[in-house]
């Protein structure tokens, strides 16, 4: 028999402790629905910020900031005097004794808890193939946007000190891997850049004549919408220059491109600077942790295999939410991890007003958008269709909302009035630091893992030292 998932293994008459393991869309309202209430919340995550995931590629093209899309999790929770956040990686769950073991860059400590709410979301899928990683940075975290802010922008610098006009080519030609929400807007904002934005401020290359390819191994764009709007989607990248392949799976990356298995000889191999993975995402590996340890099943992107209450089998107490879940074919979309998040929250104070009853989480399916260019989007709501200039309207409206504060939707509203009224990009300063960083910490961590010594402890550190005294 499980155990009772309301008792608490605290002290007689202290608080039910709650313990939240990531704080993006599910962490973080599962949070907010615990304000004001008799229990204590600690949310763990490896980051001090919670991340607004859909416009990461804005801050990639040079639209908004990092801080416009992140704001501190101690910030946003402050209220909360409930609550406590902790900085830090979960690298062990002791799911009998209900404690966590959690490793903050080698300091080490124990959290202990009566309910569980496991949300830290999804990484980059390279479908089998991580060493893709190395020339096709994802789109996943802030560190991914500013180095591939700097990618970008980059290589219209390097075409512009570049007197070889095939090699000028190579630089000038971006091809983002993925044709989803993600890969879609992302390959609309790099042909507005390249032939609005950037207009005027090079003198030896015309930054219009820069390439957009983007390409998916499934054979429609954006596939989770009708095919009405994926068309109109499709036309819209089309008339800004965009060079859309679809059925084409990518076998190969390099520094110098793209290898890809098409008939067509011009996309076997296409000659890029800048590579873009938008495609495919899978759970983080607390998923495939928890799973063995319950004696569980995950599926093939390692998202664990709940009860419909959201629960892990055999551990009432702990729920598994967001994009670490499956649960009956649900997408991964922000509305998902924010539904499940308070279903989790209501279902635990529910438990501890007695009412132990088994209510499976029901999604409410608010629609999807997408943005494709300046002024043009796509949007399916229930029976509603729409395109173009309202539907772009009302993508601005609701992702506006949707931000995490008052100063965070102020900010972002004047970079975009800049951006979109205006020609500029607000948000273009890039470092060399930004674009090596990642692969500098990638050789580190080889190099300590040869050494015999913890990657997880002294990558890191070391790694960070190493690149702060060897930059600019």
């Amino acid at each position: 028999m499980p155990a009772d998932p309301s008792r608490s293994t605290g002290d007689s008459g202290s608080p039910h402790r709650v313990a939240i393991v990531g704080c993006g869309f599910a962490g973080l309202f599962a949070a907010k629905a615990l304000h004001h209430k008799q229990v204590d919340v600690t949310v763990i995550d490896r980051n001090n910020h919670h991340l607004f995931q859909p416009l990461l590629y804005q801050m990639a093209t040079g639209i908004l900031s990092e801080g416009d899309i992140a704001p501190p999790i101690r910030d946003t929770l402050r209220r909360q005097r409930n609550t406590r956040v902790l900085l830090g990686d979960v690298e062990g769950i002791d799911l009998e004794a209900r404690r966590l073991r959690v490793n903050t860059l080698g300091s080490r400590s124990e959290v202990r808890y009566d309910s569980l709410i496991l949300a830290t979301g999804a990484d980059q899928s390279y479908f089998g193939h991580p060493e893709f990683a190395r020339d096709a940075p994802g789109m996943k975290t802030i560190d991914h946007a500013l180095e591939l802010r700097g990618r970008i922008f980059g290589a219209f610098e390097m075409a512009e000190r570049e007197p070889d006009s095939e090699l000028q080519r190579v630089w000038l030609t971006f091809v983002v891997v993925g044709a989803g929400p993600t890969g879609v807007e992302l390959a609309g904002q790099l042909a507005e850049l390249a032939h609005r934005s950037l207009h005027g401020n090079f003198r030896r290359i015309d930054p219009s004549s820069a390439r957009v390819v983007l390409l998916d191994a499934a054979p429609a764009l954006l596939a989770s919408f009708p095919q009405s709007l994926q068309r109109r989607a499709a036309r819209s990248l089309e008339r800004k220059g965009v060079g859309i392949h679809l059925g084409v799976t990518v076998t190969g990356v390099d520094e110098r491109g793209i290898d890809t298995n098409a008939t067509d000889p011009a996309l076997r191999r296409i000659e890029a600077a800048t590579k873009i993975w938008a495609a495919g995402v899978q759970a983080s590996p607390l998923g495939q942790m928890v799973a063995q340890a319950a004696g569980v099943e995950v599926d093939r992107a390692g998202r664990v295999k709940v009860h419909p209450d959201c629960t892990l089998p055999g551990h009432p107490e702990v729920f598994v939410v967001g994009d670490l879940m499956t649960l009956d074919s649900l997408p991964g979309l922000a509305q998902v991890a924010i539904q499940s998040g308070r279903y989790a929250a209501a279902t635990i104070l529910r438990r501890l007003h007695g009412d132990t009853k088994e209510r499976p989480f029901h999604y409410r399916d608010k629609g999807t958008m997408a943005t494709v260019s300046r002024f043009q989007a796509i949007a399916n709501i229930g029976h509603i269709r729409a395109s173009g200039f309202p539907a772009w309207l009302l993508w601005l409206v609701v992702h506006l909302h949707a931000l995490t504060g008052f100063k965070n939707r102020v900010a972002v509203l004047f970079n975009w009035t800049i951006a979109f009224l205006g020609r500029g990009r607000p948000q273009r300063a890039f470092t060399e630091q930004q674009v090596l960083a990642r692969q500098a910490l990638a050789a580190q961590a080889a190099d300590v893992a040869l050494a015999g010594g913890n990657v997880r402890d002294q990558s890191v550190v070391t790694a960070l030292m190493t690149i702060t005294t060897t930059g600019d």
